[in-house]
C-alpha cells in the first residue's frame, strides 16, 4: 500500500507494530476479519451445487468462474488469512470435482491436491471403528456418517489412549488415524470425500457446521444451536455409546430439514 501511494505521487511511512498481549492481538485481528464475506461466498457456492443437476454446462462453468473470481477478491483483502480461506479453497476444489463429475465423466483428471483416495464402502462393512473417548462434534458427526452412509453394522471403540488402538480397528479423528484432518478438511469432510459423499448438498452443508465448530473458519448460522444441543447431550450421557445414539437423532434431523429451512 505504501508503494502504491508513492507511485501516485503521495507519501507513506511504513511502521511495524506489535500487540502487547494476546487479547489485544485478537481485537486487532477481529477488525480485519472477513468471516462474513467468506460466509456469503459459501452460501453462493452451496446454491451453485444445489442447482448443478438442472444447470447447463455453459452456465455452470460461467457461474463457477464467477465464484472463483469472487473468492480471489476476498483473499486479496484478507490481510490476516486463517482457517476460513483454507476451508473456502477446499470447497472450491470440491465444486470443480462436482462439475467434472457432471459434465466430464470420461475425461482424465489430475490427482486432487488434497490427495484423499476414493474408497469403496463395500470394503468397509461390519468394522470396528475407534476414536478418542468423550467424543465432540467432529467425532460424533463422523461416527453418525459411518453408521448412516458407510458401515451400518459398525461398532465403536472409545479410546482413552489412542496409542492402544485395538488390532484391526479403523481409527478416526486423532493423529495417525486412518481417517483424520487433511489440509483444510476436518475428519467428517475427509470421510465425505473418501467415500464419494461430497456431492450430496445436505451432507456438505452439515460438513460446514462440523468444520466451524471443530476448527473455526467460515461461520454457519445453525452452529450455535447445534453446539448447545450437543453440549447438553454430553451432560446427560456419561456413556459414549448412549451419547452417540442421542447425537444421531440430532444429525438425522439436520439432514432431513428441507433446503433453506432451519437457518436462523
Amino acid at each position: 500500500m505504501a508503494q502504491e501511494a508513492r507511485e501516485h505521487g503521495g507519501s507513506a511511512l511504513l511502521m511495524e507494530l506489535a500487540p502487547i498481549d494476546e487479547m489485544q492481538r485478537a481485537e486487532v485481528l477481529a477488525l480485519f476479519a472477513r468471516d462474513e464475506a467468506y460466509a456469503q461466498w459459501r452460501s453462493g457456492a452451496n446454491e451453485w451445487l444445489d442447482a448443478l443437476p438442472s444447470t447447463s454446462e455453459t452456465d455452470a462453468r460461467r457461474r463457477l468462474r464467477t465464484l472463483e473470481a469472487a473468492l480471489r477478491d476476498i483473499e486479496s483483502i484478507d490481510y490476516y488469512p486463517g482457517e476460513a480461506v483454507l476451508q473456502a479453497n477446499a470447497a472450491l476444489a470440491d465444486l470443480r470435482t462436482a462439475l467434472d463429475a457432471r459434465f466430464s465423466k470420461d475425461e482424465p483428471r489430475a490427482q486432487p491436491e488434497h490427495g484423499i483416495a476414493k474408497l469403496n464402502p463395500r470394503q468397509f462393512q461390519a468394522k470396528r471403528w475407534a476414536t478418542r473417548a468423550r467424543p465432540w462434534v467432529d467425532r460424533l458427526a463422523s461416527a453418525w456418517l459411518i453408521l448412516r452412509y458407510i458401515d451400518p453394522q459398525a461398532s465403536f471403540v472409545w479410546l482413552k489412549d489412542v496409542a492402544k488402538l485395538p488390532r484391526g480397528a479403523l481409527g478416526f479423528d486423532f493423529d495417525g488415524a486412518r481417517f483424520t484432518h487433511v489440509g483444510g478438511r476436518v475428519t467428517f469432510e475427509v470421510l465425505l470425500t473418501s467415500f464419494g459423499l461430497d456431492q450430496t448438498p445436505r451432507l456438505v452443508h452439515l460438513g460446514t457446521l462440523v468444520h466451524f465448530l471443530d476448527a473455526g473458519g467460515i461461520p454457519v448460522a445453525e452452529a450455535s444451536g447445534l453446539e448447545a444441543v450437543l453440549s447438553g447431550l454430553r451432560e446427560l450421557h456419561a456413556d459414549d455409546d448412549a451419547l452417540l445414539a442421542a447425537a444421531c437423532s440430532v444429525f438425522d434431523a439436520l439432514v432431513a430439514t428441507p433446503a433453506g429451512k432451519g437457518k436462523t
